[in-house]
């Protein structure tokens, strides 16, 4: 377990891999270990840090409530600890929110955003996400559904960790945002990826898409259409594939694409 002291609370990490760095940050239910997969593929060529946000995993909790601010403020305090000026992020869900607020705020440390099931608005959030209370134990199920929460042990075992504070303080404050704006102040290529069977995130329809990044160099919408919340686990190898493909992008993202010989994971 490696962990290192921001703001006098402790932050658990791993790192695995050599090469250029790059950050995942988790999102509202689980932690650092879903990326494992994405950790273990891309550590031929990235060193990959995954962290622990502040009530999740094994982060330490913190007293008074939790806020997409602070969040922000850890993942660019980790990069300063870890000595990384700059890097790509993939973000899941709330870690999405935090990676696109974070290359508004700090666009110099920031390469490139991948979001993966990230809520535009608050619109997009269901309604068993949005009506969690943070009461209660077994997040996953709850949110979920007992049946589905069986299918992703490894979320499983680390979302019991989570705090439910964590959870509702930042699914609230997500529903007050319109995301989209902050999309049109990111200068950096942004790649958002969907479930298609997601029944947390609704993604963006068709028409919305067309209409507002189409002529957007920096912005492309893909939709993985057999995944769930979990796309880099749905389809873990479609995933990686597209995220080394999205890595390598140069800046026109016009090119990215999901081939039908990248085949999904079989559980």
């Amino acid at each position: 377990m490696s962990a290192v002291i921001i703001e006098s609370g402790l932050v658990h990490y791993e790192a695995l891999g050599r090469g250029r760095p790059l950050i995942l940050i988790h999102g509202w239910l689980g932690s650092w270990r879903y990326w494992v997969p994405t950790m273990d593929d891309l550590s031929d060529r990235y060193r990959t840090y995954a962290l622990d946000l502040w009530g999740f995993g094994d982060s330490d909790r913190r007293q008074g409530g939790y806020t997409l601010s602070e969040y922000v403020a850890q993942v660019r305090r980790f990069m300063d600890e870890m000595g990384i000026v700059r890097a790509p992020l993939v973000g899941h869900a709330l870690g999405g929110v935090v990676a696109l607020r974070l290359a508004v705020e700090s666009p110099e440390r920031v390469e490139q955003v991948m979001g993966v099931s990230v809520p535009l608005d608050g619109t997009a959030v269901g309604r068993s996400l949005a009506s969690f209370s943070g009461n209660g134990d077994d997040i996953l199920a709850r949110v979920l559904g007992r049946r589905q929460a069986s299918e992703y042990p490894e979320v499983r075992l680390e979302a019991r960790k989570a705090d439910g504070l964590a959870v509702a303080d930042t699914v609230r404050a997500v529903m007050q945002m319109d995301l989209r704006r902050d999309l049109a102040l990111v200068s950096v290529p942004v790649l958002l990826v969907y479930g298609g069977h997601d029944p947390l995130i609704q993604r963006p329809e068709e028409k919305e898409r067309r209409r507002r990044w189409d002529e957007e160099d920096n912005v492309r919408v893909i939709c993985l259409e057999e995944s769930r919340h979990f796309p880099m686990l749905d389809e873990m190898n479609k995933f990686n594939r597209l995220l080394r493909q999205f890595l390598d992008t140069s800046g026109d993202l016009s090119a990215l694409e999901v081939k039908e010989e990248w085949r999904r994971r079989v559980r």
